[in-house]
């Protein structure tokens, strides 16, 4: 079953055609309808860890943002999210 929240798939069964290990993880490649096949990530689906149900706060997420700046060479204190 398809559990990433934001798939267009979530929620349904799928077949599992083959299983594909790469460097990056396990990989389920499924058939849709019949028709076609498309190529899951473990963790988006009921075989992979569950979901942690902990969220960022605003002081985690702004400390995310500090990172992303520092290792993008862009300064946080004049730099706008968005632009």
């Amino acid at each position: 079953m398809v559990t990433h929240p934001f798939h267009l798939l979530c929620g349904r069964e799928l077949p599992v055609l083959f299983e594909r290990r790469t460097r990056r993880g396990l990989w389920f490649v499924c058939e849709v309808d019949g028709r076609s096949r498309v190529t899951l990530r473990q963790e988006w689906t009921d075989r992979g860890a569950p979901a942690g149900d902990q969220r960022l706060s605003a002081d985690g997420l702004t400390a995310l943002r500090e990172v992303v700046d520092a290792v993008t060479g862009r300064r946080s204190d004049t730099t706008r999210v968005g632009e």
